[in-house]
């Protein structure tokens, strides 16, 4: 068989790769079937069916989200009355209330309105101009998805970048340029040059081309890294933290330990430390820091500059005075922020005390304020038009239409988040999570801060390879096992667990959902940095995690935990890792 016979069925098997995944992976891991205990080993199958299908894309998320409800009736995991409710737990309407709210601020363009009002404050030196993106782009993406604050950010940092440094195809044609012509007069002026002044050679165009090239690339970086982080201080700002509040809920029924207003009061801080230090690493990466972040000097780049400024305040002049339904839309997006918030904060008595105990929840609030946009008109309403003959008499329209909240809100996530919720209620019946953390009693002769920062890590460097909701699925539910249940069969646990509960573990776990890896590795070190810092001196103060809470305890979890003969593992025995 010459290359080229061997070359074409490469390029074959390239094309139908995802079908061989589908077709191949139920075969090989066939012997899970036979190996392992049996509600175990079927349970494990499936998990680790979803795993491979997640990480390579080879069904779409959603439809993979939706294999327990086919399979685990059928292999006799979990009954399908069992399964087809995880699909809408009161974590799901908390999540989809805040989509529907960002689909309203969406449709009346008041995330531009705060884009551009934060970048004229700011400045347009480019570091400061990094920094008006991150914090932009962080607050956005609190309530909003990732993916929709940074298809919003990025035309507005186009038309910024265009302004400042001219057209981008140019901006790369003159990074190639060889300096063949030194000393002889290069005609082509630079967008970043006064009139009537010229680049004496292609070497200086060439400099300068490449440090601003250096600058767009920063640009372009710092939006999706500020969504992402951003995304970690709300409970709604992405989908792995509530996955946490979910299975925390179904391990441990009688925990209230997280909620809306106490995610926010822990997670702010770091991620305003996180973006801080994000922000000074890639303005010095990418040659935003430099001595003109502070001094107004007068020199090639200050027209620009001036140019990129003029862009800005232009484009805010052109929004015009705020309008009746920008400013409902603002109103109503803080009210949701402050009642989810002051619901029950934990450090003071929130509002839910005026109902019956334990019958409000956050995804109750979220749902009220996003069902009032539906209701809400969207212009000011006047006693004389009822009077007047002359006014138009056109239909009601509401701050936010079905039809939109259809079109906006990514349902194949909803979907996403109840397959992890799904796959959760199943390795929890099954005994597939204790079984597994049972094999992770090692870390329990870790030191607690060392076990923290490990775990982080790996799940931050595994982003690499899987979406980051998948990732947090299919770790959480044996790093809650190991968490729950090692203290109550192995007392030499409590060395690593000092009291900790669950959400000393697992908390850190979905804020590495960040993915830092993917655009540097001193990214993901400041990530991982930040996180065991958070945990380890502000959320250990916050959460008493120098106790074990009774809400954790066996008599106050799931009754439908199983109870699981652990093996004996020696303390320094890692292999089970």
């Amino acid at each position: 068989m010459d290359m080229e016979t061997i070359s074409t069925f490469a390029k074959k098997l390239w094309c139908v790769k995802k079908q061989l995944i589908i077709f191949l992976t139920p075969l090989i891991f066939l012997p899970l079937l036979f190996g392992l205990p049996e509600k175990e080993g079927k349970c494990l199958y499936v998990v680790l069916l979803m795993a491979v299908f997640w990480c390579t894309e080879a069904l779409p998320l959603a439809v993979t989200a939706m294999l327990p409800v086919c399979l685990f009736p059928t292999m006799g995991i979990l009954q399908s009355k069992i399964v087809c409710p995880q699909y809408f737990l009161d974590t799901n309407f908390l999540f989809l209330s805040g989509l529907v709210m960002a689909s309203a601020i969406e449709e009346w363009g008041l995330h531009r309105r705060i884009a551009l009002k934060v970048l004229k404050i700011v400045g347009v030196k480019p570091a400061w101009l990094i920094l008006g993106m991150m914090i932009t782009s962080a607050f956005l993406s609190m309530w909003l998805s990732n993916t929709a604050t940074t298809a919003m950010m990025l035309p507005i940092a186009n038309a910024i970048l265009e302004s400042l440094f001219g057209d981008l195809a140019t901006l790369k044609e003159n990074c190639k340029l060889k300096d063949e012509t030194e000393g002889e007069e290069w005609c082509r002026v630079s967008p970043t040059v006064p009139s009537g002044e010229k680049i004496q050679n292609y070497n200086e165009i060439r400099t300068e081309s490449e440090y601003q090239m250096k600058v767009w690339k920063g640009f372009m970086i710092c939006i999706p890294y500020a969504a992402s982080i951003g995304g970690t201080a709300t409970l709604t700002g992405t989908a792995p933290n509530l996955i946490l509040i979910g299975q925390l809920k179904s391990y441990f029924p009688e925990c209230d330990l997280i909620n809306f207003g106490s995610w926010f009061a822990f997670s702010f801080p770091l991620m305003v430390l996180f973006l801080i230090l994000s922000w000074l690493w890639i303005s010095f990466l990418y040659g935003g820091l430099n001595t003109r972040l502070c001094v107004r000097k007068q020199d090639e780049r200050a027209q620009a500059e001036r140019k990129a400024q003029a862009v800005i305040e232009d484009d805010y002049r052109k929004l015009g005075p705020i309008n009746f339904a920008e400013g409902a839309i603002g109103f109503f997006f803080i009210l949701f922020a402050v009642l989810l918030f002051t619901r029950d904060p934990k450090f003071v008595t929130g509002w839910s005390k005026f109902f019956n105990k334990g019958y409000v929840s956050d995804a109750t609030t979220g749902v009220i304020i996003v069902s009032i946009l539906f209701i809400f008109p969207s212009q000011k309403p006047s006693l004389s038009w009822w009077f007047d003959s002359r006014a138009s008499n056109t239909s009601y329209v509401p701050l936010l239409s079905w039809r939109k909240a259809q079109e906006c809100v990514p349902w194949n996530i909803i979907l996403l988040l109840g397959g992890g919720f799904a796959m959760a209620k199943g390795c929890e019946e099954s005994g597939l999570a204790a079984w597994l953390g049972s094999y992770l009693q090692p870390i329990a002769q870790v030191p607690p801060a060392v076990a923290v920062m490990f775990i982080t890590a790996f799940v931050a460097c595994f982003t690499e390879f899987a979406s980051n909701t998948a990732t947090i699925i299919i770790f959480l539910p044996v790093i809650a096992e190991l968490v729950s249940c090692c203290p109550r069969h192995a007392p030499n646990v409590l060395g690593l667990l000092q009291g900790i509960p669950l959400f000393r573990i697992e908390h850190p776990v979905c804020l590495a959902k960040t993915g830092l890896v993917k655009t540097g590795f001193v990214m993901n070190i400041l990530g991982i940095l930040s996180v065991s810092l958070a945990i380890n001196t502000w959320g250990r103060a916050m959460f008493s995690l120098e106790t074990y809470p009774d809400w954790a305890r066996q008599e106050n979890m799931s009754s439908t935990v199983p109870h699981v003969q652990f093996p004996s593992v020696s303390p320094f025995n890692l292999t089970g890792l």
